[in-house]
């Protein structure tokens, strides 16, 4: 039997990718997925589209949406998938979210100008389509004046945490987040787990157990910038803390061109009993496992 490959964490131009849900879908699918979810930062403006033509694709789909929560060092996300997209709680908190973006947009203007880079309102905002506005629109807008030979290098020459037109933003504290998150009947995952720059795996281990106790139902274990001896003591790791486990390809669209849906960079494969595990996690699901080897 051929093996069935997922796909649980992508985004569309709702956020920071450059594809229209419908489209993330009907790439999902062609690509052979077993399922895949759309985890639009901070919104879940696109689900519905997304859920749509994932239906008429037949392509069993997951509303997810991923969000940014506060820690000292690195950077923490939380995946919800399964989440109920109109509850009022949820959709409240991120209203408050998309608030925080919209109010430092103008401060990495500011910044920009500041450093010889002026950038307009207008011209960043073309970069989203209407879509929520992004640093990742920023970067769009500094390349095509030139300012930048990428968008990856206006990242890590100005907009990026601790570089200079970089300007943070509201975040939930953990237990929030995952309070938001359950509260709208979903799963909270902590996503690409490294991103957290824990000073070593003992550390971030430490970390991880004290998510669960506040109530983090999964972890990501497999993610582009993880490789296979960082899954491998993950999957071991989410076992022993009884956590469920979760995987994609985190694709961003033309913002990421080396990425591709479902596979990553050519190496990612998210097993499809991972899907059918964490269905069983689900508020109210029987409690089975499946089982997901170390590889």
């Amino acid at each position: 039997m051929t093996p069935a490959w997922i796909d649980l964490h992508l985004h569309s131009a709702a956020s920071d990718g450059t594809a229209a849900p419908a489209e993330v879908a009907v790439l999902a699918a062609a690509a052979g997925l077993a399922a895949a979810a759309l985890t639009d930062h901070d919104t879940t403006a696109g689900v519905d589209e997304f859920l749509t033509a994932a239906r008429d694709k037949g392509l069993p789909a997951v509303a997810g949406v991923e969000i940014s929560a506060n820690h000292p060092h690195g950077a923490m996300h939380l995946v919800g998938l399964f989440v109920d997209h109109e509850h009022p709680d949820l959709v409240k908190g991120l209203r408050w979210l998309q608030q925080g973006r919209a109010e430092r947009h103008p401060r990495m203007l500011a910044r920009l100008q500041e450093l010889g880079h002026p950038v307009t309102w207008a011209e960043v905002a073309a970069q989203a389509g209407g879509g929520q506005v992004g640093r990742p629109h920023f970067a769009r807008a500094m390349t095509a004046r030139g300012w930048a030979p990428s968008i990856q290098a206006a990242f890590d020459q100005y907009l990026k945490k601790g570089r200079p037109a970089y300007v943070d933003r509201a975040r939930l504290d953990p237990p929030r987040a995952i309070e938001l998150l359950k509260g709208a009947g979903g799963l909270a995952v902590l996503a690409h787990p490294h991103t957290l720059n824990a000073f070593n795996f003992e550390v971030l281990a430490e970390e991880i157990a004290e998510l669960k106790d506040m109530g983090l139902d999964a972890v990501e274990v497999w993610h582009p910038g993880l490789d296979s001896a960082w899954t491998k003591s993950l999957l071991r790791l989410a076992r022993r803390l009884d956590l469920g486990v979760s995987g994609g390809s985190d694709w961003h669209g033309d913002n990421q061109p080396d990425v591709k849906i479902g596979f990553g960079r050519g190496t990612l494969r998210v097993p499809e009993s991972c899907y059918r595990e964490l269905l069983q996690r689900r508020p109210g699901s029987s409690p089975v496992r499946a089982a997901i080897r170390d590889t």
